[in-house]
């Protein structure tokens, strides 16, 4: 029975191939490469969708009055390759941007460059919401997570290079170097069912959550057209491995019963190759929407019973059925660990498994362990034979014990022999070329590579500001996000009050107190800062220290001087105690 789990997440030797740049993975991968290929797809007459343009579609919808832009990518030059393959069909201007969620929204200034001036821009309310969110206290998280699961530091070449990264070709194609930040606010929000006139065509824009919760499935009656972003090329990621909130697969559900409900002719997804024919249509969004369905109920009809994590996955596959189309095939994540993120999101993190309830530090868990198992020495020939066995789960829990009983400079369990590290590697590395899940191929490799010391994923654990980014956002929401910088050690006896005013914008400020940095309104601050937005960004950035700052000018400190140190001394950020 063990061994049947195992084939379902990844294979024996005999599922590797090697791709035309060297890559070996799994031969699902190369086949699921071709759906992700570049092409301007000609949906129907005056719609298209350009796929394997990066990560994600940008789709193209012509009007009376114009094309509606849906989607615009991650940079300015993306959208401007999308802008320049539609226009081989279509002169019209666009008159109208829809953001079918946050993800894919940083390219729209190439739109407006085009047009010579504004255009309208149509997204859900919470939008703008969650890309500070994701720029500010979680960016350090958020980027080594995206780093990860799209390959960013794998090689073009070679067994480790990226055969594509589940939903798209890859997430910054090369092309589009040096991947400019194009965002535009969106001028028109909505945060209920929303019918309009976009281009002289009727759109019905319909929150719907997906993997953002301000996702949007757009219908035109009219012309039988959905444009959605929930059912995939792949069966769809209850959970992300780079680390994302909980998706609720019943929310998800609701959201594809209501594509049901529209019966659309064509349906254009926000990733992979549109469809079109009502039937068929129908027929595999009913599969995705019943795989999400199956993997929600039969896990908490295994939460009833009092099934612990590990038996959970053990009992929750995925039957035959959903592997008969590519929207419920395991290209992009695994069945099996979106059943943990179920019974997670659904009950937390204790599972009633009773060595869970005080377990001990890792470090010190995993060296119990090797000495049990008689030794380093007898624990790595143990995960050779596991290895060489195809026993892989037991290998990669064996060679993790080397590694994760020794902590690192940095007082991580991650430390080990260069021997040891680089087991546990070639263990990773072979879970990577034999699994079906872009997502956990990606993942492993980065993973290897920072084992062997080829891939710096160390850059992607520090809290770094990026300038534009904190001049593309409010100076209060830069401010707030310190909190989660606070050393609680260097704070201990703090009982200061400081306001931030900016002489070009609002005011804020941040009481630490308690070990925890509170924000506020600044209203009653024992200590000022007085700067303009810009110096903001140059002092978070590094730019600037807050004493080369303050002997410039660009800092003005009133008030408790010393007081306002100890409050900036108390963060980890260089610049700012320097």
């Amino acid at each position: 029975m063990i061994r049947n789990r195992v084939a379902a997440s990844f294979g024996d030797a005999s599922v590797v191939e090697t791709g035309l740049a060297g890559q070996r993975a799994h031969r699902d991968q190369f086949a699921h490469a071709e759906r992700l290929e570049r092409c301007l797809h000609e949906v129907a007459a005056g719609v298209w969708c350009l796929v394997g343009n990066g990560l994600s579609n940008q789709t193209f919808i012509e009007g009376p009055e114009g094309l509606i832009a849906i989607d615009t990518g991650e940079s300015v030059e993306e959208m401007a390759a999308a802008l320049l393959e539609v226009r081989r069909h279509t002169s019209a201007p666009v008159a109208a941007v829809v953001y079918s969620h946050f993800h894919y929204c940083g390219g729209t200034r190439a739109v407006l460059d085009e047009a010579g001036g504004d255009v309208p821009v149509w997204a859900h309310e919470g939008v703008s919401t969650n890309l500070a969110r994701i720029g500010a206290e979680v960016a350090p998280m958020a980027r080594r997570g995206m780093v990860h699961q799209f390959h960013l530091l794998l090689p073009d070449e070679g067994p480790d290079a990226s055969v594509h990264v589940g939903l798209g070709l890859g997430f910054r194609m090369p092309e589009h170097a040096p991947h400019t930040p194009g965002h535009v606010p969106p001028t028109h929000t909505v945060a209920e069912p929303t019918s309009t006139t976009l281009a002289g065509l009727r759109v019905d824009l319909v929150p719907a959550p997906s993997d953002a919760d301000d996702n949007l499935t757009i219908f035109l009656p009219d012309l039988g057209v959905c444009v959605n972003n929930l059912a995939w090329p792949a069966l769809f990621n209850v959970f992300a491995i780079r680390g994302e909130p909980y998706r609720d697969p019943q929310v998800l559900v609701a959201g594809l019963d209501g594509i049901l409900g529209f019966r659309p002719e064509h349906l254009v997804g926000a990733h992979g190759p549109p469809l079109s024919g009502a039937t068929g249509i129908a027929e595999v969004v009913t599969d995705a929407r019943d795989a999400l369905q199956f993997i929600w109920d039969q896990t908490v009809r295994g939460l009833n019973r009092g099934l612990t994590d590990g038996e959970l996955v053990e009992a929750v596959r995925l039957p035959a059925v959903f592997d008969r189309s590519h929207l419920t095939q395991q290209h992009y994540g695994l069945a099996e660990h979106h059943v943990r993120q179920v019974r997670s999101g659904l009950v937390g993190w204790f599972d009633g498994d009773e060595a869970r309830l005080f377990p001990l530090p890792p470090s010190e868990r995993c060296a119990r362990l090797v000495e049990g198992f008689g030794g380093r020495s007898e624990v790595a020939r143990r995960v050779r034979e596991a290895l060489d066995g195809d026993d892989l789960r037991w290998a990669l829990e064996m060679a993790s014990w080397l590694v994760r009983s020794e902590l690192d400079e940095d007082g991580r369990a991650d430390g080990g022999s260069p021997e040891d590290r680089e087991l546990l590697a070639s263990v990773l590395r072979t879970v990577a070329q034999r699994t079906t899940s872009a997502n956990v191929r990606g993942w492993c490799l980065t993973r290897a590579r920072d084992l062997e010391g080829s891939a710096d994923v160390a850059r992607h654990r520090v809290h770094r500001f990026g300038r534009r980014q904190v001049m593309a956002g409010s100076p209060v929401v830069s401010v707030h996000a310190l909190r989660v910088l606070l050393d609680p050690d260097a704070a201990t006896g703090v009982d200061v009050h400081l306001r931030w005013r900016f002489t070009d914008g609002p005011s804020t400020g941040l009481w630490v107190r308690n070990h925890v940095a509170v924000p506020t309104d600044g209203s009653g601050a024992a200590a000022e800062l007085a700067l303009s937005h810009e110096a903001l960004a140059d002092l978070l950035s590094a730019r600037n220290t807050f004493s080369e700052a303050v002997a410039s000018g660009a800092v003005v400190v009133s008030g408790d001087g010393s007081a306002a140190r100890r409050v900036l001394a108390c963060f980890d950020l260089a610049s700012l105690s320097s």
